[in-house]
């Protein structure tokens, strides 16, 4: 049950921790979604909360969500200014060159028949091309791999993990488009999510550090 994963609520927004695996929207196979879950996020309130974005399926993490159709309006408005602050955390199937620095590659939606859809770096004035800006930062590294910290810019679809292959040059663990398959899924995880709004108290949440990253031999950058 999700209503067990809350990690903040107040009057206007609800974050969870959402379990890798489960999709935010039901997807075509009738599996279950963040969606089977609203009622149970409802917490007294009269209306079902709402998703203000997005996170893929097997991304695990804090996802936002507005409890009234007004604070949907309104949250989601803050996240398409890049009002809202993120911060996720990935293990990379390599070690990128550097310390950290930004990645500044404008993306765009490819499609064929043969391979479905996916997004691909794109130049700046191609159709299409959207800007995309991710900053990030290597926090340890073990077995070949690296925990990297992705601070975006941008709110892109996919754009953490086309950053991660095409910027850094080393795809995310577990990402079956622009990497390859691990058995322990898409080591991709929201671990914060913060926005300060005029006269209210910040919004801000962490998300534990998931077992799955653990069990690939890092530690929590985060504890003490």
């Amino acid at each position: 049950m999700l209503a067990d994963h809350v990690l903040h609520i107040d009057s206007e927004a609800l974050i969870v921790d959402k379990p890798a695996g489960l999709p935010v929207d039901a997807p075509r196979d009738g599996s279950l979604s963040v969606e089977n879950h609203l009622q149970s996020l409802m917490l007294g309130y009269r209306e079902w909360p709402r998703p203000v974005h997005r996170l893929d399926r097997d991304t695990s993490g804090c996802l936002m969500l507005g409890r009234s159709a007004k604070a949907h309006k309104r949250l989601s408005l803050a996240f398409e200014q890049g009002l809202v602050a993120k911060r996720y955390l990935a293990i990379l199937d390599g070690v990128p060159e550097g310390e950290g620095g930004l990645i500044d590659m404008p993306l765009t939606k490819v499609s064929t028949k043969e391979d479905g859809w996916r997004i691909v770096a794109a130049a700046g004035d191609s159709k299409g091309a959207k800007s995309a800006r991710t900053r990030w930062e290597v926090m340890s590294i073990a077995a070949g791999r690296a925990l990297i910290a992705f601070h975006p810019e941008t709110g892109r679809t996919h754009q953490l993990r086309v950053h991660a292959a095409s910027g850094l040059g080393h795809a995310i663990v577990g990402d079956p488009i622009y990497g390859t398959t691990h058995e322990a899924g898409l080591m991709l995880h929201a671990a914060d999510l913060s926005l300060a709004r005029e006269g209210k108290t910040l919004i801000n949440a962490h998300a534990p550090f998931p077992a799955r990253f653990a069990a690939l031999g890092f530690a929590d950058p985060d504890a003490d």
